[in-house]
């Protein structure tokens, strides 16, 4: 583990892996680069690229009520959830998720995505979905995909919300080598 300072003086952890071009894991609502998807994905792309696996701020009551309201996991799936090793977990990380509900929740009342809002992202974007996702979180992925000036849509079949790291570490790779340093298309 290393450690980072932030222009603010929050100090940031994060691990460094692989060689090749840098890419930046950020890691969802109860994530930290420990706990989550993002371990294991940083494993994979690091055969091919630098990665950087970092806690996001305030990382390291409310997870019952994020995971109902927030995610739509039914009751009694909640319910059972409360009984597994990895709830106390999210019950360590739950503090943060209402800075993840701050930013995402303008967009989350079913309203078309202005377009202009995004028109500054100059970066190829790629905007990956599980097939098995909730079909709210297809549809946003698809609107996202639409409103960015160059993003591609990618739908991951077989994979939920919480995709494998077998399935998108390809997924990723096959993006990143189609892109040259300048942001183009390489043809295959």
């Amino acid at each position: 583990m290393k450690t980072v300072t932030s222009k603010d003086g929050t100090t940031l952890a994060f691990d460094r892996s692989g060689d090749g071009p840098p890419v930046i894991l950020v890691g969802g609502a109860f994530n930290t680069r420990s706990f989550g998807p993002n371990g294991g994905l940083a494993a994979l792309l690091a055969e091919r690229f630098t990665v950087i696996n970092y806690d996001r701020r305030g990382r390291g009551d409310a997870v019952r009520l994020f995971m109902r309201e927030g995610v739509g996991v039914p009751a009694v799936f909640v319910t059972m959830m409360r009984f597994m090793p990895a709830w106390s977990k999210l019950k360590a990380v739950a503090h943060t998720a209402v800075y993840d509900a701050a930013i995402v929740d303008d967009y989350q009342k079913g309203h078309p995505l202005p377009a202009g809002r995004w028109a500054s992202v100059t970066a190829p974007t790629l905007v990956a979905v599980g097939g098995k996702s909730p079909a709210w979180m297809r549809h946003a992925m698809r609107a996202l995909a639409d409103v960015l000036p160059d993003a591609r849509h990618r739908t991951l079949e077989g994979q939920t919300h919480i995709v494998k790291p077998e399935a998108l570490a390809p997924a990723l790779a096959e993006f990143f080598g189609g892109h040259n340093g300048a942001g183009q298309v390489n043809e295959p």
